[in-house]
């Protein structure tokens, strides 16, 4: 039996397994706990750059872990304002701390609204249980 996978209520959630919080009108990114105990460990996280704009949907870096290397797309269309580049050293904290220290990127959105598209915390775990 597999274990069950942390899906905050207050995040909303991509199909492709990254999940987004707004916070002070820009939107923290990152992989979900299902992503990264699929991922298995990650050894290498390539970060956006400051600047980028991303499209919705658009691939904005990757995760490599010791089973294979993943694109990770923006769940919002914005410009890259915060990178966590604690990653570089520390790439094993998308495997701890998924939703904390394990952050990936800040956007600042071109439209928040965009949030509303994404899955809640219940259609989320409805796609990891099918």
């Amino acid at each position: 039996m597999s274990r069950r996978m942390n899906v905050p209520e207050e995040l909303r959630y991509s199909t492709d397994h990254e999940w987004a919080r707004l916070e002070d009108g820009k939107v923290r990114v990152g992989i979900t706990d299902f992503a990264q105990d699929t991922l298995g460990d990650v050894v290498f996280v390539q970060l956006p750059e400051i600047g980028a704009h991303l499209d919705s949907g658009g691939t904005f870096g990757e995760v490599e872990s010791t089973k294979s290397v993943s694109d990770l797309y923006a769940p919002v269309a914005g410009t890259v304002v915060e990178v966590n580049g604690d990653l570089a050293d520390a790439p094993g904290r998308l495997n701890e701390d998924p939703y904390g220290e394990g952050w990936i990127c800040v956007i600042e959105p071109d439209d928040a609204s965009q949030l509303d598209a994404l899955l809640d915390a219940a259609g989320y775990q409805k796609l990891i249980d099918a």
